[in-house]
């Protein structure tokens, strides 16, 4: 029987019970640690395995992606994931690496337990170059891959109890059923509360910029970005400009810590540093997405001054953001030519291909609309939101055959860090009469956003509706295998029960 809903009120309730004490509560003193560049890593090993640090990170995502200040946009997520995984990749140690954004103009940034790491809008609008964003997401890749975050909630019992508790009020409502169509509670600002009283030790500070500055010079980033970024935020508090605390609060600062990281990115110098052109279209478009959350000035005209006193990618990504902004007021005509705007610039990018479709849609012309998402996605193959934009523009024009055609290899691709193609490929095979495959795709969707009961729903459907022998002894192992999945979040779950 699934749990009711009174039980994912009392476990959130616990989560508020449990954070208000946390809040209150001071740090615990850091052990000594020796100087220069110490082993931390490994000392939580035995109170917080790897593998429940991971699963503590699976359950709150799964929740969070629910919270309204996620940024649930594709090109946003794979711009910062592809970031951050390149960071990591670069000798941090960590297996696992996902960035995302949170509306919120306040300039801070939260690493949770498994590789989660998150990335406040204000934040991303307060960098002035892509180092400097690179910088702050090499720092929080630093602390993960040293396990700083499960050391710490090892030694401080109230941050521990709280992400575990958060972990269950996820856990149960997953075990509800609420799955992707419920609200989510204000997840990702309970883990920012916590990542702030995780109070690191100066010593794991330095480490997680040592650590940050070889993997950003590694990947060719210039390693002056993490100092300049720093000492910004450092030196006054206007960076907050939101209720939450402040990146600088939470990291702070020291002359020492300065003056090492400047020296150390000195001695590392790169002498051409890399600059995508997406940086300055996902920070446009981030500043659209804010305002809804924020007092700041309207986000389009400061990009139309932005682009008037720049050129190139930087002022056809500020020509991007001024459409995507009168689009999203349904101003159709205006956004149409800021957008012209921006292709005036001379520079070809996936982000505008992709605002090109959506403006032919918007004018209701789904032909053309098709038609350009098709032309950019075969220009752009890697782009994951082109891919998305072509094949919702096929199933409007009523081509669901192709849609799938297109949609399966990119499963493969990009389905755990896209559950959405599953479901929009099931969507077509519903049309399409293709029961069996409708159901398993639309479980896998479910499981990957985390809604493990309805995904047992949709395999329990495929099972009865197959009589292919294979098939169905495939379909019984992922049904065990599920069921088993619910019954561990379950008794996990029951600990929290009162």
């Amino acid at each position: 029987m699934p749990m009711r809903a009174p039980v994912i009120t009392r476990l959130r309730r616990c989560v508020v019970a449990l954070l208000v004490p946390a809040l209150l509560v001071g740090a615990a003193p850091a052990r000594a640690q020796p100087a220069g560049l110490p082993d931390l890593g490994d000392t939580a090993a035995v109170e917080l395995s790897p593998r429940l640090e991971q699963r503590l990170g699976e359950a709150i995502m799964a929740d969070g992606r629910r919270d309204p200040t996620y940024v649930d946009d594709p090109a946003i997520r794979q711009y910062l994931t592809t970031l951050g995984r390149d960071l990591a990749a670069r000798g941090s140690g960590v297996a696992s690496v996902e960035v995302f954004a949170i509306r919120d103009p306040s300039i801070n940034a939260f690493a949770m337990p498994g590789g989660y790491i998150g990335i406040h809008s204000g934040l991303v609008l307060s960098t002035q170059n892509e180092s400097e964003l690179a910088g702050v997401v090499a720092h929080e890749i630093g602390h993960v891959g040293q396990r700083h975050v499960a050391r710490r909630m090892a030694q401080q019992n109230q941050s521990s109890m709280l992400l575990l508790g958060m972990m269950a009020a996820a856990l149960a409502a997953a075990a509800a059923g609420a799955g992707d169509l419920a609200q989510g509670a204000a997840v990702f600002g309970q883990a920012a509360a916590v990542n702030s009283q995780l109070s690191f030790s100066r010593d794991a500070e330095r480490e997680a910029d040592r650590v940050g500055l070889q993997m950003m010079t590694a990947a060719g980033f210039d390693p002056a970005g993490m100092s300049s970024m720093f000492g910004r935020m450092a030196q006054s508090g206007r960076f907050n400009t939101g209720a939450g605390p402040s990146y600088a609060s939470t990291h702070p600062m020291s002359i020492e810590r300065m003056s090492d990281m400047q020296n150390l990115s000195r001695a590392s110098a790169v002498q051409a540093p890399r600059q995508s052109d997406t940086y300055w279209f996902v920070r446009a478009k981030l500043a659209v997405l804010q305002s809804g959350y924020s007092r700041a000035a309207d986000p389009v005209g400061m990009l139309r001054a932005e682009a008037s006193s720049h050129s190139g990618a930087r002022a056809a990504a500020a020509h991007y953001g001024v459409a995507y902004g009168l689009l999203q007021r349904r101003d159709p005509a205006g956004a149409r030519a800021a957008w012209q705007q921006a292709v005036a610039e001379g520079v070809q990018h996936p982000m505008l291909d992709q605002l090109g479709a959506e403006l032919d849609l918007a004018e209701n012309n789904v032909a053309a609309a098709t038609q350009h998402a098709q032309a950019g996605a075969a220009r752009w193959p890697q782009d994951r939101a082109l891919a998305i934009t072509e094949a919702r523009m096929l199933q409007r024009a009523g081509r669901d055959a192709e849609a799938v055609q297109k949609l399966e290899p990119r499963l493969e691709q990009w389905g755990s860090d896209e559950p959405v193609l599953y479901r929009m490929a099931a969507e077509s095979l519903a049309r399409l009469g293709d029961p069996v495959r409708e159901k398993r795709y639309m479980a896998e969707y479910y499981a990957l956003v985390g809604a493990l009961p309805a995904s047992l729903i949709q395999l329990q459907q495929a099972r009865a509706a197959t009589h292919e022998f294979h098939e169905q002894s495939v379909l019984d192992a992922r049904i065990a295998e599920t069921k088993r999945r619910i019954e561990d979040d379950r008794a996990f779950t029951q600990k929290f029960e009162r």
